[in-house]
């Protein structure tokens, strides 16, 4: 690959790469095997000889059947036979051999004496195998085992001291993948959502473009960037990103890519990584997924000192602390199981910044979606914003899928834009799974899910501190036979004691509404019931808004580093018994308010489960309607089945005889936000 900048002093091109089509001394000797073995094939099969037995043999002798020649081997007896001999059929070859051992017979060369003086023809030969033909095939097997030795042991043995792949040949060689900028479409403006982690890297492409900048003032280039944030948040795309930015080379790789089944491959490729990006120095490495090979060294942590991965971590770390200031090498890692990372591999000297990428708060969503809506065509309709809101905690890679999906949803309608439907069915989709329009349930399971659903909505709408109501279906979605969506007004990084409340009381309305309209609770409640214990469970093991346990936190470490927790629990079992009862508290509180405000609002209940039944799905706008007692304007149910109908008749004559009306699932989990 040609140096990416040839007019900037002081920057060794970088490594041509290997002749792939060179063939090794092995590999002609393979071939010249083939070639033998092919030559004899077709040898063997140009000579084409039936076997006879020594009797007739005898018998077409005598017969004078037998012309030209007869060749007398040590075990084996050749000759050919006239073409209108007894026994041969059109086509079967007149040569023939016999299998025999003319030495261990006395009596052969004088019967054959004889039979030829009776019945003169075919002359004799004795042919005299040279001793160097029986031995020429031991000594090929012994040559081609000398030059495998060679190949395989010497050779590559030689090579340790000279080469990157030592004993270990080209498994040794690092597998990463150089660019530049010419070979990238993605920069910074491609990058929105996470503006501090995009200054950081801004500084270290200025380091790499101006050294001297920095150093005037006696600063170094840092050895390391760490890269930590969840799944999807663009840890990996920061890294694409620099690569579009930077005029140095860039060498990409994944931890995977160092573990191999052999021991001290991956040490192997991290030397040739290494000096191939000192000789193209000033450059950047970027590790992605680096918990691969940079976990916890130790007994029960990473399989003991002998392990692969174990030796990689140690040549990196080796690596790393190697550097010289002059070296203008940067390694960028990502992760996101900065948990389990060796410290020695996050110290500073070694990663000097570790970077958070968070996911995106309200403006870098809408700054992630505009990027990504500008790709695809949207309608007038269309609000950012309000998608914006209504997608919180979403990554990028999410909000990206998010947008492909309303495209293929718009394509497939036959649609010339996307609107704003097809976003929010998108999001929906993303996040809770496909709509399941086409199940067929009971009625009486219908109605139990519309007041699951409606009791909800009911909370939602009527707690103060609640967030705003968005949606309510019951149409089954994914593993959910209904859903309630709320609508954020803004991204919560803390939660109050009166915010959980409401949260729970959310949670809870769907089985008082079941217990109060229909007499009965079901399976439904059992996502809202984990999800309410869950809130209760933190606010009093980890937030401190339990007035008995006081600010105390009972939770102890999320994650234990040890394989096996041996501290067991950290507090006496009275403890854990008041904080069973705290827990319980909590619940019973939050289901005594909701039976009062459910109470206290039957009737508005009554008309929003009546109108979910009739339309399976109500706005926000629509719920706030109907429970103030106005009418909505829209179709039924019954009408968009009955307009399929006639489209399907007009279309195909009795297509729509028999179709069933398809309704939801029995009531499922509700889609109501849940504190971290």
């Amino acid at each position: 690959m040609a140096n990416p900048n040839p007019d900037k002093p002081g920057r060794n091109p970088l490594p041509p790469l290997p002749n792939r089509f060179n063939r090794s001394l092995m590999g002609w000797v393979v071939l010249i095997g083939l070639g033998l073995l092919l030559a004899s094939f077709a040898t063997s099969a140009r000579d084409r000889r039936r076997e006879i037995t020594i009797l007739d043999f005898w018998k077409y002798l005598e017969s004078g059947r037998i012309t030209k020649e007869i060749v007398v081997g040590e075990s084996r007896i050749e000759g050919e036979l006239l073409p209108d001999t007894d026994g041969l059929k059109k086509g079967d070859p007149n040569k023939f051999y016999v299998q025999y051992n003319y030495k261990s017979d006395q009596k052969f060369q004088d019967r054959l004496s004889e039979t030829l003086a009776k019945h003169p023809g075919p002359r004799v030969l004795y042919p005299q195998a040279s001793w160097w033909q029986g031995l020429l095939p031991q000594l090929f097997v012994v040559l081609v085992l000398i030059i495998a030795a060679w190949f395989l042991l010497v050779r590559r043995l030689g090579a340790v001291t000279g080469g990157t792949g030592g004993f270990l040949g080209s498994f040794g060689r690092s597998r990463h993948r150089v660019s530049s900028k010419e070979h990238t479409k993605v920069t910074f403006s491609d990058v929105a959502g996470i503006d501090e982690a995009k200054e950081e890297v801004r500084e270290i492409i200025e380091f790499l473009r101006n050294p001297r900048k920095f150093q005037r003032l006696g600063g170094h280039i840092p050895r390391g960037v760490l890269l930590v944030g969840e799944p999807g948040c663009g840890k990996t795309l920061v890294a694409k990103a620099i690569a579009g930015e930077a005029e140095v080379p860039f060498f990409s790789i994944s931890g995977s890519d160092f573990v191999e089944m052999f021991v001290g491959v991956g040490a192997s490729r991290v030397r040739d990584l290494f000096k191939q990006a000192k000789e193209s120095a000033p450059c950047i490495i970027f590790l992605d997924e680096i918990d691969a090979v940079g976990r916890r060294r130790g007994m029960g942590f990473n399989g003991g000192g002998h392990d692969e991965r174990e030796q990689t971590l140690n040549a990196i770390l080796v690596e790393m602390d190697g550097f010289d200031t002059s070296d203008q090498v940067i390694v960028i890692a990502a992760t996101n199981r900065m948990d389990v990372l060796d410290p020695a591999l996050t110290r500073p000297g070694r990663f000097d910044r570790q970077i958070n990428v968070p996911l995106p708060d309200l403006q870098g969503r809408l700054q992630i979606l505009q990027i990504y809506a500008g790709k695809v065509k949207c309608g007038p309709n269309v609000d950012l914003h309000r998608l914006a809101r209504g997608t919180p905690m979403f990554s990028g890679a999410d909000l990206a899928a998010l947008v492909n999906e309303a495209a293929i949803a718009a394509t497939m309608a036959d649609k010339e834009y996307i609107e704003q439907a097809d976003l929010e069915e998108a999001r929906d989709k993303v996040r809770w799974g496909r709509a399941r329009k086409s199940r067929v349930i009971d009625e009486r399971e219908k109605e139990i899910t519309a007041y699951h659903e409606a009791g909800h909505a009911l909370a939602q709408l009527l707690t103060p501190l609640a967030d705003p109501l968005h949606k309510v279906s019951i149409i089954p979605r994914g593993a959910m036979g209904g859903a309630t969506f709320s609508l954020p007004e803004k991204d919560r990084y803390l939660y109050t004691r009166s915010y959980c409340r409401a949260l729970l009381c959310v949670c809870l309305g769907g089985r008082v509404a079941e217990k109060v309209f229909c007499n009965d609770v079901s399976s439904g409640a059992a996502t809202d019931i984990a999800q309410a214990t869950e809130i209760a469970r933190k606010m009093v093991l980890d937030w401190g808004m339990s007035d008995k346990l006081g600010m105390v936190n009972y939770a102890g470490e999320e994650r234990r580093m040890a394989l096996v927790d041996m501290g067991g629990k950290e507090y006496s079992d009275r403890t854990a018994e008041i904080i069973d009862q705290e827990i319980k508290s909590i619940i019973d509180q939050a289901y005594a308010a909701t039976e009062e405000l459910v109470l206290a609002n039957r009737d508005e209940l009554q008309k929003l489960a009546s109108a979910l039944l009739k339309y399976e799905t109500l706005s926000g706008e629509e719920a706030r309607a109907v429970i103030g007692g106005a009418s909505l304007d829209k179709p039924t149910v019954g009408n968009l089945l009955d307009r399929e109908q006639a489209k399907a008749a007009k279309l195909e004559p009795g297509a729509a005889e028999g179709q069933t009306r398809l309704s939801s699932d029995p009531p499922g989990p509700t889609a109501v936000p849940q504190p971290g």
